[in-house]
């Protein structure tokens, strides 16, 4: 066995205790039930995996308009509430912690997915260059309907009215998904952004919609139980910013104005690399931000180790590796193998894939 490792250490993250560093990512795995309802199927998943010291939920959209692939949860509807009770109870029961991601998918959604068949609502008519995967299987994107002046306080509702529903359901706390191209990421950067309201043109203009969001979740939860995801350097769902570095230093200052819980930092991938994103280091942060910083993106033990040791993160949020080793904490600690995940049970499907990871205890019992 090695040292222990500082991912195995103690973390308090706004009061909430947490017994390693290692918070498992939100995950899209398209495993709802009707109504977009989670079930015991998902109880039992995530409750596998309450050795992390943090659970941050998979993308639950807020709303009906922002759902964006199929068979998602939501966070609007009693019957959602009631399925994700389900869960944090499966997940307290066993000694965990577990935040909720509030999403919408904004420009990427679809026609397919939206109550009135219309188009998607995006930041600007600014269609993305992406497939969206639908319940009939991949299809272009559309270029979307820029929101009212009074529909952007509609969603700012529906942002706050979810994350009541999801205090009602028993989560630790809340966590925006301002990253990877959707909805609050759609406005602020200028590449999907081109407004000439208050809610376009420099980054304090941009930077509103989601200012606003984090404003009103806080209201209800306080700040030390709400977060935010960002990705700077993403390129992910067509996205780019001609300057990121004056987007995201404006941004993550508002957010430790507000004392929010942590930031979720989305470092520059190999994908990122290849489409010409720029490259915003990890590092930049710290000295703007006085809070958690969860790092995420491609991290192993070692790597994880390091960017904590180099006081660039507080956390480190690890997708593949919880995904397919419910128990990875343990092996870290034990420097055992991981299981490989199996990509093509990744989105949708049933138990394969999903609840049938062995344990390091099965392996060895097996």
């Amino acid at each position: 066995m090695s040292a222990r490792s500082i991912l195995l250490t103690r973390f308090n993250l706004g009061g909430l205790e947490l017994p390693n560093r290692m918070v498992m990512a939100p995950l899209t795995r398209c495993r709802a039930g009707n109504g977009g309802v989670p079930s015991a199927i998902n109880a039992k998943y995530y409750s596998q995996r309450a050795t992390a010291g943090l659970i941050i939920s998979e993308a639950t959209s807020v709303s009906p308009r922002g759902n964006c692939f199929p068979n998602i949860p939501g966070l609007y509807t009693r019957d959602q509430e009631a399925g994700w009770r389900l869960v944090t109870e499966a997940v307290h029961a066993a000694g965990g912690r577990i935040f909720a991601q509030l999403w919408h998918g904004g420009r990427v959604s679809h026609s397919d997915f939206q109550p009135d068949g219309g188009p998607p609502l995006g930041a600007s008519a600014v269609a993305a260059r992406v497939q969206v995967l639908t319940n009939e299987g991949p299809k272009s994107s559309q270029t979307p309907r820029a929101l009212g002046l009074s529909e952007i306080a509609e969603v700012v509702s529906e942002y706050r009215a979810a994350g009541l529903v999801a205090r009602a359901a028993g989560f630790d706390g809340v966590e925006i998904h301002a990253a990877n191209g959707y909805l609050p990421d759609q406005f602020l950067r200028d590449g999907s952004n081109h407004r000439t309201d208050a809610y376009g043109g420099s980054p304090a203009g941009r930077a509103r919609f989601v200012l606003e969001l984090a404003e009103s979740l806080v209201g209800d939860w306080g700040a030390e139980r709400v977060g935010v995801r960002i990705s700077p350097s993403g390129t992910y769902n067509d996205m780019s910013d001609s300057d990121p570095f004056a987007t995201y230093d404006y941004v993550v200052r508002e957010f430790e104005r507000l004392r929010l819980a942590y930031i979720h930092v989305m470092r520059a991938s190999e994908s990122d690399r290849r489409h010409g994103g720029a490259i915003v280091p990890l590092a930049r942060f710290r000295p703007l931000f006085s809070r958690a910083i969860i790092a995420n993106q491609d991290f192993d033990k070692e790597s994880g180790e390091a960017a904590i040791a180099a006081g660039e993160a507080d956390l480190i949020a690890f997708g593949r590796p919880f995904l397919a080793n419910p128990d990875l904490p343990k092996r870290f600690e034990l420097d055992a193998l991981l299981n490989t995940p199996d990509p093509s049970t990744f989105y949708g499907g049933a138990e394969k894939g999903y609840i049938d990871y062995p344990t390091l205890d099965e392996v060895r019992t097996a």
